[in-house]
């Protein structure tokens, strides 16, 4: 049984103090912790960013990947071992801008992983810029004058383009965060889990006072159904976003992998691969021998 000292390494964490995302790297420890898992059977496949670091503080399998390309990566992996955990982390600049493509068909194409984003409304690594994910107004480096740009409804977003498992946490509330995490890593499918992660140092508007007192809990919601994807947009709408649980889950759309697997009429490729064509010396002789 792995404990959270199985999953720490050598390498310090250089966040800021007070960075949201160390309760993130907490909360992803106690998961995977509580569901049994081990250090040889997850992978945690980032993107690049402050937030994008958190792959390199896991005694894991892992890959620091490209800006925006975390999810490709990580969607790779998991067909390639479907046996394997996969946890894929960013922030909201790497996975709703540059990233934005490869998020938009992630959702729709329902990969058994779990993306956790970091969400802290600016660019963090880059010392402050505007994000997808700025309120109206923000003053930074590269909008001295406030943003003009409405931020992203990521989670409306990830509904109306087929996501199967969407929620949203805060970071201070561990333990409603583990338990996502841990809804999440067990969804049969491709589950989002966007993670308000306060920035203390290039964010002062959106910081741990802001959430506190503008986000609400679903549990509070009286009669909501997270199977109801007509009421999770409309209650999205009413709170502006600002609300944190299960949004919305759809446990009849098959994953990826199932769906691939009933296409080809049988198990997924890459057991047929081991089943009919056995490696072989000579195959691989051969195949020496055409490629060179």
């Amino acid at each position: 049984m792995a404990t959270v000292a199985d999953f720490r390494n050598d390498i310090r964490p250089n966040w800021c103090p007070g960075c949201g995302h160390y309760g993130v790297q907490a909360a992803i420890t106690d998961a995977v912790v509580a569901l049994g898992i081990t250090p040889d059977n997850l992978a945690v496949i980032s993107g690049i960013g402050c937030s994008s670091r958190i792959g390199g503080y896991f005694y894991a399998y892992g890959a620091h990947t490209t800006h925006g390309r975390a999810l490709p990566y990580a969607q790779g992996v998991k067909l390639a071992n479907e046996d394997l955990n996969v946890v894929v982390c960013g922030g909201d600049g790497d996975a709703y801008a540059i990233g934005m493509g490869h998020t938009i068909h992630a959702f729709k194409r329902n990969v058994n992983i779990t993306y956790v984003v970091m969400d802290n409304h600016v660019y963090g690594l880059t010392k402050g810029q505007t994000s997808p994910r700025s309120d109206v107004g923000f003053v930074t480096k590269t909008s001295p004058h406030g943003s003009f740009e409405s931020p992203l409804p990521i989670c409306e977003t990830a509904i109306a383009s087929g996501a199967t498992f969407v929620a949203q946490g805060y970071m201070t509330n561990r333990a409603e965060l583990v338990e996502l995490i841990k809804q999440g890593m067990q969804h049969e499918g491709f589950s989002f889990i966007n993670v308000f992660s306060p920035c203390v140092t290039y964010n002062k508007r959106n910081g741990y006072d802001y959430f506190k007192e503008n986000l609400t809990s679903l549990s509070k919601v009286e009669g909501y159904d997270v199977h109801d994807r007509a009421q999770a947009l409309k209650v999205l709408g009413e709170y502006d976003g600002l609300v944190t649980g299960l949004i919305y889950q759809n446990t009849e759309k098959p994953s990826f992998e199932k769906a691939m697997a009933a296409a080809n009429g049988g198990p997924h490729p890459r057991a047929l691969i081991h089943e009919v064509a056995k490696p072989s010396q000579e195959l691989f002789d051969q195949l020496c021998e055409e490629f060179k």
